[in-house]
């Protein structure tokens, strides 16, 4: 099982088990120190998009919040393709900035219009990795969500997040509309008790070809 863009190596340490090899790839170097202090020998230094690997070398690839970071999927996922088995699974998040949005809370709703508005294209959405994913023989095979823990944002942390600019659907927003939402959030009760924790979905996908 092959870690994509494992950074510090966090998620990759969890998927390790008994009888299970979990090598690591990234291409910072500052990032692999720490991976490495995890998982000494386990961690490479390598680019998602030309892989150190040879065709149909591992069972599984994991991606974790790499797709949403690029301006085009595609080549990552080609990559992943390549390196997987014949019927081995590539396993990714999507939809990263829609999760905070997925269990209902006061801020989802005060906030729904202005997100619908402005939906941004973003590289890792579902329908889009689904469609590139289609194009490379892999084919989807499940879906969950899993928390993240202790991420959950109180009105007032929105606030701040809003005025940091690190919002992808108020980036087009006209100031006026933002300015509302700001002024329903600044009315909600418990401005500093975080709201239900963001729920990330990921995907599995299967390559053609017998295991």
């Amino acid at each position: 099982m092959l870690d994509v863009a494992c950074g510090t190596g966090i998620v990759t340490r969890r998927l390790r088990r008994a009888g299970r090899t979990v090598p690591g790839v990234d291409r910072w170097e500052g990032m692999l120190g720490p991976a490495a202090r995890r998982m000494p020998g386990a961690v490479v230094l390598g680019d998602a998009a030309r892989l150190p690997l040879p065709r149909g070398s591992v069972d599984a690839v994991v991606i974790v919040w790499l797709l949403r970071l690029l301006p085009e999927p595609t080549a990552v996922l080609a990559e992943a393709a390549r390196v997987l088995e014949p019927g081995g699974v590539l396993v990714t998040a999507v939809d990263k900035d829609k999760g905070y949005f997925v269990p209902d809370s006061d801020i989802a709703r005060v906030t729904a219009a202005l997100r619908e508005r402005h939906r941004p294209r973003v590289p890792d959405g579902r329908a889009r990795v689904l469609a590139r994913a289609a194009g490379l023989g892999l084919r989807p095979a499940g879906e969950t969500v899993f928390a993240g823990a202790g991420q959950g944002r109180s009105p007032r942390r929105w606030r701040e997040v809003f005025a940091w600019g690190r919002t992808p659907w108020c980036a087009h927003a006209e100031p006026a509309r933002v300015a509302e939402v700001c002024e329903r959030l600044t009315a909600l009760p418990e401005q500093d008790r975080p709201r239900p924790d963001p729920l990330y979905r990921l995907v599995t996908l299967r390559k053609k070809g017998a295991p």
